[in-house]
């Protein structure tokens, strides 16, 4: 009898101190830095961010808080350098004047340090860009919102849109080999800036559909 609950006790404190490995750590570390790692979903806050971006040929730090107030179109694409990314980069600021006209910001990046960036926009590849693009070199970002390959320690072709308040409302994530649609993405935002609902293929300047 003795020794049955002894094997008791001690497979207690073993499933007690696999938990503690499995747990404590992160819990500890949602304490320490008030950060909950898991991916952005529609309808909740978006996961706040602080990093440095590159505007033009200068670095500076950007984070959710600078777009308060306005639309913001976040997009993460896997790697400089490389051959799909700069089409959608070059893409959304062919129509940049398009999203400021609708209130909205866009901001672009990767897990590419910020040297980098500022290489392949001096290049030329990427032409007279005119919004930031991040640099997520700690992938902290990347796993918030929920697009880290962890296998290609890329991320994925992630884009959401977060209203003025910070809540996102829309996301869609490709794999590495599809480029997205800018066009797309303005005919979302139009779509949530109505706030009404909009039927199949809806386009801007139609009719949308009455409230229940």
């Amino acid at each position: 009898m003795k020794s049955s609950v002894k094997y008791s006790v001690i497979g207690m404190l073993c499933l007690a101190l696999s938990l503690y490995l499995c747990c404590g750590t992160s819990n500890a570390d949602e304490q320490t830095t008030g950060v909950r790692h898991r991916s952005a979903k529609v309808g909740e806050p978006a996961p706040a961010f602080n990093v440095e971006a590159v505007s033009g040929k200068d670095v500076k730090t950007v984070s959710l808080e600078d777009y308060r107030g306005k639309w913001l179109v976040l997009f993460f694409y896997p790697a400089d350098f490389s051959f799909i990314c700069p089409t959608e980069i070059t893409g959304f600021n062919k129509e940049l004047e398009r999203f400021k006209a609708l209130n909205a910001e866009v901001l672009g990046g990767s897990v590419d340090g910020k040297f980098a960036h500022l290489a392949w926009i001096k290049r030329g590849d990427l032409g007279e860009l005119k919004y930031p693009l991040f640099s997520d070199i700690k992938k902290k970002m990347a796993k918030q919102y929920g697009v880290l390959d962890a296998k290609e320690g890329v991320a994925l072709r992630g884009l959401f849109i977060i209203d003025p308040n910070g809540i996102v409302q829309y996301q869609v994530v490709h794999n590495m080999s599809v480029g997205r649609s800018v066009e797309e993405t303005l005919r979302v935002l139009e779509g949530l800036q109505t706030a009404n609902l909009c039927p199949l293929n809806w386009k801007p300047g139609q009719k949308t559909l009455k409230q229940p």
